[in-house]
């Protein structure tokens, strides 16, 4: 059997664009990982994907990246940062990635001072869980009733709202100290889409459940911290294994490309049984 040579694999991979490539990859993992049931956990969390820039060992400016598709981003972990930002969903206990999104840096405005950094991520963040939410419903990944994790920067009342009331999911978002839960009871009621229809009183105790259960869960959100963690474990074998600290690729296509053979071999590396926060820890140090 003949080992193909890389030049042959580039040239092979090269005729795929970013959607085709997404669905050949998802199409991999379904069929390496193990299946899914009902009633599933998801966790969700985002990275920064640093571009390696050397425009001849020169300060980068803003305004040099105003005509090219990578912008400046910023964490508030790392600091300021030129590339993207991934958002991964795995699902838990399996670690099989599911779905993933690359969006570009923070607004350019957001450069301005600290706090409009802050508020722009925040802005960011509402607009990700919106988006990755409706990539998960949309592509039946996500189920009426499974939950899905995120960490308190996706924080926010309305945050739970839309996903009980839209998405019909447990959005068990980590709450921040000033988090009241009358409040948040007091402001979700039933979808008017659900009236007018025969079976009102099954999708009243439908949405009940999906109160109740996120009510138990947010009182108990801590022992879901070392779940969510894994996640963490992930990006950094990524980054320490994959190449995916700071990426030599300049366009978003060749960056999505790249990204998704990373998310491919995370999805093997979980297969083949290394799918614990201890066997992840010691893959990305070794």
């Amino acid at each position: 059997m003949k080992i193909p040579e890389a030049k042959e694999i580039y040239r092979f991979l090269s005729k795929f664009d970013e959607k085709q490539f997404i669905k050949l990859v998802s199409g991999v993992l379904n069929s390496i990982c193990v299946k899914r049931g009902r009633n599933k956990t998801i966790l969700v969390d985002s990275t920064d994907i640093s571009l390696d820039l050397n425009w001849f060992k020169g300060r980068i400016k803003r305004e040099d990246l105003e005509e090219r598709e990578f912008k400046l981003g910023y964490s508030v972990s790392k600091g300021y940062y030129i590339g993207y930002r991934l958002t991964l969903a795995i699902e838990y206990p399996s670690l099989r990635p599911i779905a993933f999104l690359i969006h570009q840096g923070s607004p350019n405005d957001a450069t301005k001072s600290l706090i409009l950094c802050t508020a722009n991520l925040r802005f960011a963040r509402a607009k990700i869980y919106k988006e990755i939410l409706e990539e998960l419903k949309s592509r039946r990944i996500a189920r009426n009733g499974d939950t899905v994790v995120f960490d308190k920067g996706y924080y926010g009342y309305k945050n739970y709202l839309m996903g009980i009331s839209r998405f019909k999911i447990v959005p068990l978002i980590f709450a921040k100290k000033n988090f009241k839960m009358n409040k948040l009871t007091g402001i979700i009621s039933y979808p008017l889409s659900i009236f007018g229809k025969s079976d009102l009183e099954r999708n009243k105790k439908f949405f009940n459940h999906l109160m109740k259960s996120l009510r138990i869960k947010l009182e108990n959100w801590k022992k879901y911290k070392p779940i969510r963690s894994i996640i963490e474990d992930m990006f950094k074998l990524a980054k320490s294994s994959f190449s995916l600290k700071k990426l030599h690729r300049y366009t978003e296509r060749s960056v999505k490309k790249f990204v998704c053979l990373d998310v491919l071999l995370i999805g093997i590396v979980v297969s083949l049984g290394i799918n614990s926060k201890d066997d992840l820890q010691r893959l990305a140090e070794w």
